[in-house]
């Protein structure tokens, strides 16, 4: 009998989310409607935001955001090349032109990096949470108001995540997009959410995310003119809907807890490995609360004779699926055509070869996390240089 291979990352649904998407669908409405308008409640409640929008993935609520602001052609967005295409597409979407910062030792994008990269032409910086550990906020902040940017941030990896007393997607960034793909600690399967503080930012964004429609279907349905509406704007699809959102309040009402079993795991891979020289743990702060949306480990090349591809499968052949996040931007054909590399992301370039991200879900029980721990000793102490 095959042995069951631990998965990279794992939705964690129950009785509860069965049940709300069940309702959903008896109640005859599966589209936007009241169960969506619920759930930007509630994220705003469990965030500090003081608005949500609910939209169909993390990287249209990026989109969004940047295209509701009036970033476009002639306009430069700062971000990270350790991130997935997504947040680079989200601005090419615009018209606008991508430029990357290098990141720092946390793996996250260097604020000295993007000081560097601000010209008279930028408009934004776009930092991204990488794995679930909050980015240098504060000086992203004090470089917007200093040159008169917008922050976009990608939050993708942190729901959940602080910094401080002050959950992402309450700061004073212009706007945060969240993603509730498959793997991310809250999941929807599908879909995103973007949250911001000014009022005139979020009808632009509610407007923009449905086609441009001044009021969207459940907005008008029990009015006297329910058929009636105005198109103010050349916008999109990107509206969120009730069978989505209705998985996303049953999730909501357990991130908390889901967080915290991801924060044991990483505890309990922290504490198996931290005396291994061949490996580097993952950065962290006391300043912050991590999300641990991935667990990527450093390989310490110089004291192991095998490579990172080779690691990796080796800890397939012991029933533990294994990745990487991300390949950099500047590595891919697309990107290294298309922008224009003024950094030449040295520490990104460096740092890639050795990350290898670990099983991370709060689903993974006790007996897993332990498989997962026995087969990264095996690997490395078969493959120590000495």
């Amino acid at each position: 009998m095959t042995e069951k291979v631990i998965e990279l990352s794992r939705p964690d649904y129950g009785e509860e989310e069965m049940a709300a998407v069940a309702a959903a669908l008896q109640s005859g409405w599966t589209t936007t409607g009241p169960r969506t308008a619920a759930f930007e409640k509630a994220f705003c409640e469990f965030t500090g935001a003081r608005f949500a929008l609910g939209v169909n993935s993390g990287s249209a609520a990026l989109h969004l955001a940047l295209a509701a602001l009036g970033v476009g052609p002639g306009d430069e967005v700062i971000t990270t090349p350790l991130t997935f295409c997504a947040t680079v597409n989200a601005i090419l979407l615009t018209g606008a032109t991508p430029i990357l910062a290098d990141i720092g030792e946390d793996l996250n994008i260097s604020p000295e990096a993007v000081r560097r990269a601000i010209t008279p032409r930028t408009r934004a910086i776009l930092p991204v949470h990488y794995a679930g550990l909050p980015c240098d906020m504060k000086s992203m902040a004090e470089l917007a108001r200093e040159h008169n940017l917008f922050v976009v941030e990608d939050a993708a990896h942190a729901a959940g995540a602080a910094i401080g007393s002050v959950r992402v997607g309450a700061g004073a960034s212009d706007a945060v997009a969240f993603s509730f793909y498959a793997t991310k600690n809250l999941s929807t399967g599908e879909g995103g959410m973007v949250t911001c503080h000014d009022e005139d930012l979020h009808e632009r964004m509610r407007v923009l995310s449905l086609h441009g429609i001044s009021r969207d279907v459940w907005g008008r349905h029990a009015t006297k003119d329910s058929w009636a509406y105005e198109v103010t704007a050349c916008g999109f699809k990107y509206n969120m809907s009730d069978l989505t959102a209705a998985i996303g309040l049953a999730q909501l009402a357990r991130v908390e807890d889901m967080n915290r079993r991801r924060a044991a795991i990483a505890g309990a891979y922290n504490a198996s490995f931290s005396e291994m020289p061949e490996l580097e743990l993952p950065p962290d702060s006391a300043e912050v609360h991590h999300a641990w949306q991935l667990y990527v480990l450093r390989l310490n090349p110089e004291k192991l004779r095998v490579g990172r591809s080779e690691f990796i499968a080796e800890m397939r052949r012991r029933g533990v699926e294994c990745s990487v996040h991300f390949i950099p931007i500047p590595l891919h054909p697309y990107y290294r055509e298309r922008l224009e590399l003024r950094d030449v992301c040295a520490r990104t370039t460096a740092e890639y070869p050795r990350l290898v991200s670990l099983p991370m879900s709060s689903g993974l029980d006790d007996p897993a996390v332990a498989k997962v721990i026995g087969a990264v000793r095996e690997t490395v102490q078969a493959h120590r240089c000495c």
